[in-house]
């Protein structure tokens, strides 16, 4: 049973949880833990948004549907809404990595804003310019660019999915896949347009099961007394 070792306030409750050799365990903030679920929900929600962004950018690449100009504004959203998502992970379980948790965050995070602006720029700009334009660009600094900002998303997912690994508490099939999808987008200057697009829904896939995966831990993560493992898909 819960021992009460603190009097209890009309917003905020605390309690210890008696270890299995009698000693209480520290107190817990329950309603801290209670004000973070919306929040984990919230990235979830986001996370989804990407996904399906995500799966529609490459069902117009390869002319499943038409390139109209609302699935070309739609392309650099998936970015923001990933954005979030990944916010969301990093409070629920990236933090508990420690400096390499942070690390990892920081970076992953500006790799990500700055693939907004390279989609932005190849969605908005580029397809309203003459190929012979888009080549001139590409040759100056405008192409040294958006190669640093396409391998710096890679460095950066790489290290936010090892961050997230060496917790040991979201599970790893989505994070391997959210690495290998990952990889073709970020070298899309280097690989077919078919390994392009594979990458796309092969992302959109991990993105989506890592929002699940969010949503459903989402009252749990917080709780002293659940230990999220892997095997929580």
């Amino acid at each position: 049973m819960f021992a009460r070792n603190a009097e209890t306030h009309p917003l905020q409750s605390s309690i210890s949880v008696p270890s299995p050799a009698g000693e209480p365990r520290p107190e817990v903030s329950l309603s801290a833990a209670v004000t973070n679920v919306p929040l984990y929900r919230l990235a979830s929600i986001a996370g989804v948004g990407s996904a399906l962004i995500l799966l529609v950018n490459a069902a117009k690449r390869s002319s499943v549907i038409p390139t109209t100009d609302l699935t070309q504004l739609l392309a650099p959203l998936a970015e923001i809404l990933a954005l979030g998502l990944v916010v969301g992970l990093f409070l629920a379980s990236g933090r508990r990595a420690g400096r390499l948790g942070t690390i990892a965050f920081v970076l992953n995070f500006v790799a990500l804003a700055s693939l907004e602006g390279v989609e932005v720029v190849i969605n908005l700009v580029f397809s309203k310019l003459p190929l012979t334009t888009i080549i001139d660009l590409r040759a100056g600094p405008l192409g040294l660019a958006l190669v640093a900002s396409s391998l710096l998303f890679l460095i950066g997912t790489f290290a936010f999915v090892i961050s997230l690994v060496v917790v040991r508490s979201v599970p790893r099939i989505p994070l391997a896949l959210y690495l290998l999808g990952a990889a073709p987008i970020a070298l899309r200057a280097f690989v077919p347009e078919w390994a392009l697009d594979l990458g796309l829904m092969v992302l959109a896939i991990a993105i989506a099961w890592l929002a699940g995966w969010l949503w459903r831990s989402a009252t749990a993560i917080d709780d002293p007394n659940v230990h999220l493992t892997r095997g929580a898909l």
